[in-house]
């Protein structure tokens, strides 16, 4: 079977299935932004292509993110067209919708299936929208007409898809009944052969010191630190937390950008900005047990994780982090908030423990009674992981599922 796989930032979603299809003798391409020229990625055929220069134009501001998608979708599909007069016609297109690309494909191709990975459909709900009332738009009503333009974009692409799937129950729910009778739900899986326990890992932070599972270390993950993620409710719990446990070490993993939500003011990043905010209430000496420790590669990261003591994750109701899982599948003690997609994975009391997003005194509580209390920790870790493997382990789980699911999507069935 020839299958192409489009996403922005491949291999994204697709870095254990892609190589699993390619190593069963499967004909894979994937066309991509981020290489100049072909290349062999573990079997798949890696090609290039580029965004055309556009000239400035006046654009009404909703309408931003959607130019900016079909501006992807057509450099895709001329990419795509050049493919298909070269000869290659796929039997199935496997795409991230997110960034446009795969917007023309049928287009190309109108026999080949199409099957999403569909991370999100925007909801306007005040628990969605106005989540977090400190960063609500000062319009509401404009917002909710903004978010329904946003979603424009699903709604293009699905009106060709034949299926999709879904990480968690969470994120397919948000998606409409049209949509999500088509929808698949299984997560991409956390290969818990790496992310495993380790009584021996160490860390050395900063090119300083090495940190150890003797050390009462502290742990704070994002891909970049934002609102939306919770770095400003983890920041301000910071100065009692430090007064109250003076042997801690806090390590915030994560970049300056913004992933998601919305901008700092004044040209800031969210990271400063919440450091300006409660750096006057921590002495100097405290501070220098807090570690921001950018982005990491990935065998630090596992082992961040694996000294982690307690590991903080907090999230508005959104897109579930891969993260959180994966420390978890590393036995740590997880204070999480209690939103929708982590009630999904983390059952209070069971393998973690959950607080509401803006109870600070709460979440101060829970950190400290984990640190307080080894058995506990060492009770929630080893359920977590127990949970991980049963549930989102990529090769007993969740790869087996994903090939079964292509089976169906190709012989016409999509649930």
């Amino acid at each position: 079977m020839k299958i192409l796989f489009i996403h922005q930032n491949f291999p994204g979603q697709y870095k254990h299935l892609a190589p699993m299809l390619a190593a069963r003798g499967h004909d894979c391409s994937a066309l991509a932004l981020k290489v100049t020229k072909p290349t062999n990625w573990q079997g798949v055929r890696v090609l290039p292509y580029a965004l055309l220069k556009r000239t400035g134009q006046n654009l009404h501001p909703w309408l931003v993110d959607l130019d900016t998608k079909v501006t992807r979708a057509e450099a895709c599909f001329k990419a795509a067209r050049t493919l298909r007069d070269s000869g290659f016609t796929p039997d199935l297109i496997l795409a991230h919708p997110g960034w446009g690309e795969a917007m023309f494909l049928k287009d190309v191709w109108p026999t080949a299936r199409m099957a999403l990975y569909c991370e999100l459909y925007y909801l306007t709900g005040e628990e969605h929208l106005d989540f977090d009332p400190e960063f609500a738009r000062q319009d509401s009503d404009l917002q909710t007409l903004r978010i329904r333009l946003k979603n424009l974009n699903n709604h293009l692409h699905f009106a060709h898809a034949d299926a999709g799937l879904s990480p968690t129950r969470f994120q397919a729910d948000t998606f409409p009944a049209e949509f999500r009778g088509k929808i698949t739900i299984c997560h991409d899986g956390i290969d818990t052969t790496q992310a495993r326990p380790n009584a021996n890992a160490s860390l050395r932070v900063n090119g300083r010191d090495t940190l150890t599972r003797s050390d009462e270390v502290i742990t704070f993950v994002n891909r970049n630190l934002e609102p939306m993620r919770g770095y400003h409710r983890f920041m301000r719990a910071l100065p009692r937390l430090l007064k109250e446990r003076p042997k801690a070490q806090i390590l915030i993993v994560g970049g300056d950008e913004v992933s998601y939500g919305i901008t700092p003011p004044n040209d800031k990043s969210w990271k400063q900005v919440f450091i300006s905010e409660v750096r006057p209430e921590i002495s100097d000496h405290d501070w220098t047990r807090v570690h921001f420790l950018g982005r990491l590669p990935y065998d630090q990261f596992l082992s961040l994780l694996q000294i982690s003591r307690v590991h903080v994750y907090l999230t508005y109701p959104f897109v579930l982090s891969w993260s959180v899982l994966e420390a978890m599948s590393c036995e740590a003690a997880i204070v999480a908030s209690d939103t929708a997609p982590v009630r999904e994975v983390i059952r209070h009391g069971q393998d973690g423990r959950l607080i509401d997003f803006f109870d600070q005194e709460v979440l101060l509580e829970e950190i400290c009674s984990l640190l307080e209390d080894k058995t506990e920790r060492a009770r929630l870790g080893r359920n977590a992981r127990k949970t991980i493997k049963e549930t989102y382990d990529l090769n007993s789980v969740c790869l087996p599922k994903q090939m079964q699911w292509l089976s169906k999507v190709m012989n016409g069935m999509t649930l």
